[in-house]
């Protein structure tokens, strides 16, 4: 451990557990990453788990935030390249976790998280493998014992491999138990075999896939017990459709893979208490909803029309969201029904969404500057939440809408299938066609005309329990599981 950064001192017998993320909500949040981890994080420390969250020091988080240092300066080599960081800490906030930051200003002290409108930065593997080592020289600071380290997606990977190869032999850090969660296959950090020497990573094949590096596949195979983020999910990455080219990987963690579904927190979430809404209500009095779903028509200026139900949508304006079937579908604009889309994203939707709103605009409506109080308004006055994904390994929306009262009208992949109950809480499909999307949403539509049975469906779904306390008593199992991992065997 570097000078300056002083040892930790017993912290009782409770483990200590070290989230490894490249985003945090509201320090840094590109989308649903940084919000999952620190809802687990809180959880956990609210649970009374000492429990660290550590991520880059951006630019925006000096701008907003007050931040003590840590740490004096120290430096970090990784192959050819040598740097010198520090870490912060967050001061003057309600966290129950501790929030901690790297600060790397020639590789963090950008104005994007991982690139810009050119695309993304050239040198994001250094990035992230300074930002890896760094994570675990702070690691005996933060805990007197080993902790375990909670590592989360393809950015912060590097850092099992650094555990278990340059700090193998080390009495302490051996003992460290790695935990991965992948929240999002899609992004693996692959890139040219000849990064892996010049920052200094194992060429022993381990980072090695279908001769690129992969950052993600090296966490793989160095990580005690891996979990994403819903069982039916963890099912998905062991399939060639769902597995993103590393379903043999998966599907060879046997038992070693958990599933485990992320939660909304519900002190944030809640139609009987948020600020942010027109009225409030809950699951036995709708009658402010009312008032919500005419103060989301003035919002987006869409004409009152009581009998007309309102399908909204907000997402990254992505492939992944299901915006092909639902552009391809030709029943948004149609008569009898209204939409809202909210998100930022890709151009091509955007023109596309904005097209549609010209050509209807009693019908559809559109707002690409998302922020998360309009989010708060939009499923606080909607009947019915479109999310047709293509995949999606958890979903926070859907268990956003079910707690405001908004259906959800979704595809059955990933944790969509495990949130929602078709004909019940929501309304689902399985073809990801434009056809079977437009006939559910039919299906919705005509749901709505008996409004007894909708507001019966309603209640359903406000009543359900998507807290992350059951997600907590599941992580800290999976702790215990890679302790005895760790102790049994060497690098698995």
């Amino acid at each position: 451990m570097p000078v300056g950064i002083p040892r930790a001192q017993d912290r009782g017998e409770r483990e200590v557990v070290v989230h490894a993320v490249s985003e945090c909500w509201p320090y840094a949040r590109s989308g649903g990453l940084g919000e999952a981890v620190r809802g687990i994080a809180q959880h956990q420390a609210l649970a009374g788990f000492p429990t660290h969250i550590v991520i880059p020091l951006y630019r925006g988080i000096r701008e907003r935030f007050e931040l003590e240092p840590r740490t004096d300066p120290f430096p970090v080599s990784v192959g050819r390249h040598h740097h010198t960081v520090r870490i912060f800490t967050a001061t003057g906030t309600t966290d129950a976790a501790d929030v901690h930051f790297v600060e790397c200003d020639p590789l963090f002290d950008r104005a994007g998280l991982y690139g810009d409108h050119l695309g993304d930065f050239a040198d994001n593997p250094l990035r992230f493998v300074v930002y890896a080592r760094a994570v675990l020289e702070l690691l005996p600071a933060l805990s007197r014992d080993p902790p375990v380290l909670h590592v989360h997606d393809w950015h912060a990977a590097p850092s099992a491999a650094q555990l278990r190869t340059e700090l193998a032999d080390d009495p302490w850090y051996s003992q460290v138990p790695i935990v991965l969660t992948v929240h999002n296959v899609g992004y693996q950090g692959e890139y040219d075999l000849s990064i892996l020497g010049d920052l200094g990573l194992p060429q022993d094949g381990r980072l090695e896939w279908k001769g690129r590096a992969n950052f993600l596949k090296g966490a793989l195979v160095y990580s005690d017990i891996v979990t994403t983020v819903s069982p039916t999910h963890a099912d998905e990455l062991c399939t060639d459709m769902g597995g993103s080219g590393l379903d043999p990987m998966f599907a060879a963690l046997g038992d070693r893979l958990v599933g485990i579904l992320n939660g909304i927190d519900y002190r944030v979430w809640d139609p009987s208490h948020d600020p942010e809404i027109a009225a409030r209500y809950d699951a036995e009095d709708l009658t402010g909803r009312r008032d919500d779903r005419e103060a989301l028509r003035n919002e987006y200026a869409l004409p009152h029309e009581p009998d007309v139900p309102i399908f909204a949508m907000t997402a990254r304006l992505a492939r992944q969201k299901g915006f092909d079937i639902i552009l391809a579908s030709g029943i948004v604009g149609e008569q009898g029904m209204q939409w809202i889309f909210l998100g930022e994203g890709e151009e091509r939707y955007r023109r596309a969404l904005s097209d549609l709103a010209r050509r209807h605009p009693r019908r559809v409506a559109t707002c690409f500057d998302f922020s998360e109080s309009r989010e708060h308004r939009l499923l606080a006055g909607a009947d019915f939440l479109v999310m047709p994904s293509l995949y999606e390994p958890c979903g926070l929306t859907q268990m956003r809408a079910q707690r405001y009262g908004a259906l959800p009208v979704a595809r059955r992949v990933g944790g969509l299938a495990d949130t929602v109950e078709d004909g019940v809480s929501g309304f689902l499909f399985d073809e990801y066609s434009p056809e079977a999307f437009a006939e559910t949403v039919e299906r919705a539509r005509v749901a709505w005309a008996d409004r007894a049975q909708l507001q019966e469906a309603m209640r359903d779904a406000m009543h359900r329990d998507f807290s992350w306390e059951a997600s907590v008593i599941q992580y800290q199992a999976v702790y215990q599981r890679a302790g005895t991992v760790r102790e049994g065997a060497g690098t698995p």
